[in-house]
């Protein structure tokens, strides 16, 4: 297998199927940790980047792994696994590394100095993101939701507020870098199956994970079987979900 190689985009994306029976072939750790850093390249809302990514190469965790995610083949058979992490309980501390960041691209001056729009940046993340994520016991979300809505009467205004609302977006930009790494894997020709079929309170018990984090996926990956894909790729056509406005 060619691994130096590395295939365009398209033909990654072609390439790419959800492998559900892998060989006994090993992988290169250091190139999947190079797709995981692909991953993390991956956009997220507000630069927020609330998540965490679970490199397992221990026969002993991917033992316990798949006993969690059922025992599928596709666990059972894994070389690998990459476990995606929900982190919405870091805002405060990627808010505090992006202050940082912006700071410190704004060179060795006083705040007074900064221009309209180094001032908008840094009140984006001292002031709006926190109102987005803060809440209590998904009290203060409720509240700023109505008050959002009745705003949106008179003028456009982001809407989604509530606590259940900030845990999709921390999970839409998980799944986002999830399908980066799995199209950089393809790239040198590395399969994967994403599953979602898993038991997240024994999962987070086995990487000692708190409660409050979130799993968004668990990534299977290996060598492809002969055998590892179930059948032709199925796909409504195209006419039934594309609509050209």
């Amino acid at each position: 297998m060619d691994v130096t190689t590395e295939k365009s985009v398209s033909a990654a994306i072609h390439y790419r199927r959800s492998v559900r029976v892998f060989t006994k072939e090993s992988l290169d750790d250091k190139k999947v940790k190079e797709c995981i850093h692909l991953a993390s390249l991956a956009p997220t809302s507000s630069n927020m980047q609330l998540w965490e990514f679970y490199h397992i190469t221990s026969t002993e965790i991917l033992s316990k792994l798949s006993g969690a995610c059922f025992n599928q083949s596709a666990a059972k058979t894994a070389q690998q696994m990459v476990v995606v992490v929900a982190r919405k309980d870091l805002w405060r501390k990627r808010v505090r590394s992006n202050i940082e960041f912006l700071k410190s691209q704004y060179g060795d001056k006083p705040s007074s100095e900064y221009t309209k729009r180094e001032k908008f940046a840094l009140n984006y993340y001292q002031k709006i993101v926190p109102t987005l994520y803060f809440d209590f016991i998904g009290i203060l979300g409720a509240l700023k939701y109505i008050s959002f809505q009745a705003i949106g009467v008179f003028k456009p205004i982001y809407r989604e507020a509530r606590r259940s609302d900030m845990r999709i977006v921390a999970q839409k930009s998980a799944a986002l870098a999830a399908q980066n790494f799995m199209i950089s894997m393809a790239a040198i020709n590395y399969d994967t199956c994403p599953m979602e079929g898993f038991d997240s309170l024994r999962v987070k018990k086995i990487l000692k994970l708190p409660n409050t984090s979130e799993i968004n996926m668990i990534i299977a990956c290996g060598v492809r079987d002969e055998n590892g894909i179930y059948g032709e790729r199925f796909r409504v056509p195209l006419e039934e979900v594309y609509h050209k406005i």
